[in-house]
């Protein structure tokens, strides 16, 4: 007989709002029976407009490829209709709006290729604003205003996760739609440039925006000594801060990946200097891979959750924010 977090989880639109694993047939496989709905999966983050364009090109043969698995998510609706099928919806993600370059044009362009979601800036400077590791954080570029508005325009989620805290202040405030940390820990429990205060995150969901909660061991507490249950912990801290509406799940699975992948994303640009370094990446027991997603309701339900609470923060959350950035416009923009 099923307990009752098992059935929830069953009966849940669940949905990670980001996972940077090494694709391949076996993990979008490993995605689809643990039950996930959707995810948010990056598809750049330091690479110009043409190297992303060739990341799509291979996104889409995987499609084609492993239909039996997994499908492209560019509305809601496609969301919905993955888990009537019992496939796990693609959300394309950027880590990084270089792939914009310096063409406002590229926005609608890489929309229109199946790119929801965007990271304004990731770690560090660009044409937009500052990252995170930025020693001087100058604010959002002017530049990056009408690239804000564009998203805004066409449908993109903003994303702030490795965002400098003065230009993500200034994203939130000149947004017409909400915009998310997609995948944050709090610096009430742990001191981190990732992390963010209690300010930030009241901030964000003051103004309509909302706050994935990442499982990342370098940003935890315990780090490596954390488990599924301090994961939960960690979403408790922010939902007490911001309330359960505007809460959700962005493990930021790293599955597959090895040294040479994590020196490529702790560099400036992937090659210049170095910004940070993770030391040994295990994560959170009970939450070691993609497969274990359904034991992080168990540990939502075992922490006292409500059903309502659970069946929001696994995607419900989620969805609300999607629908109301996405408008459900797919590739039907106009040429305006």
């Amino acid at each position: 007989m099923k307990d009752s977090a098992s059935t929830i989880y069953e009966d849940a639109v669940v949905i990670d709002g980001l996972i940077i694993s090494n694709w391949s047939g076996a993990l979008f496989r490993e995605m689809q029976q643990s039950g996930l709905t959707a995810a948010n999966c990056t598809c750049s983050v330091w690479e110009n407009f043409t190297d992303t364009v060739a990341n799509l090109v291979a996104w889409n043969g995987w499609f084609r490829e492993f239909s039996e698995h997994i499908v492209k998510a560019e509305s809601v609706a496609d969301i919905h209709a993955a888990k009537a099928a019992g496939k796990t919806a693609i959300v394309l993600g950027m880590q990084n709006t270089s792939a914009f370059e310096d063409k406002i044009g590229y926005v609608q362009i890489l929309k229109t290729l199946g790119v929801g979601i965007a990271q304004m800036t990731y770690n560090t400077q660009n044409w937009v604003g500052s990252g995170c590791y930025e020693s001087r954080d100058g604010g959002l570029s002017d530049f990056g205003r009408e690239v804000v508005a564009e998203m805004n325009r066409v449908g993109m989620l903003c994303d702030l996760s490795h965002v400098g805290p003065v230009t993500s202040r200034d994203v939130i405030d000149c947004s017409s739609v909400p915009v998310a940390y997609s995948h944050c820990l709090p610096s009430g429990l742990k001191a981190h440039p990732r992390n963010k205060s209690d300010e930030e995150l009241r901030y964000i969901v003051d103004k309509g925006g909302f706050v994935g909660v990442t499982m990342f061991p370098p940003f935890l507490a315990k780090g490596i000594e954390a488990t599924v249950a301090d994961y939960i912990s960690a979403m408790d801290y922010v939902i007490n801060l911001v309330g359960e509406d505007a809460v959700g799940i962005g493990t930021d699975f790293t599955q597959g990946y090895d040294g040479p992948f994590f020196d490529w994303i702790t560099h400036d640009k992937g090659f210049g200097r170095r910004l940070t370094k993770f030391g040994e990446i295990v994560n959170p027991a009970g939450l070691r891979k993609i497969s274990d997603f359904p034991n992080i309701a168990d540990a939502m339900s075992a922490a006292g959750w409500s059903e309502a609470r659970i069946e929001k923060v696994l995607g419900r959350n989620w969805l609300n924010l999607l629908s109301e950035v996405w408008k459900d416009s797919g590739s039907k923009l106009d040429a305006a």
